[in-house]
């Protein structure tokens, strides 16, 4: 059975899913391994904090303070749980 805890958390979903101006963090990646390793070293790790500025594909993405273009792909292998925060809050 979930805890009180577990219950308050958002379910993770794919990047690409997070709207626009929304802020998550993640939570986990999924693919090859080359994939998950190249988008940590972008900053994307688990547990990092990013908001989605804008796109269709590719979607425009600040992590650690850099703004960076993520295909659809790409967006939909990095799970975000959302933070309820939008940008500019």
């Amino acid at each position: 059975m979930p805890s009180a805890l577990d219950r308050l958390r958002p379910e993770p979903l794919p990047l690409c899913q997070l709207p626009a101006g929304s802020s998550g963090r993640v939570s986990a990646l999924t693919g090859e391994a080359a994939f998950c390793q190249r988008v940590r070293e972008m900053g994307f790790g688990e547990r990092a904090f990013v908001t989605k500025v804008g796109g269709r594909g590719p979607f425009i993405c600040v992590v650690n303070g850099c703004r960076l273009a993520l295909s659809h792909d790409a967006a939909a292998a990095i799970l975000v749980e959302p933070t309820g925060l939008k940008a500019g809050s």
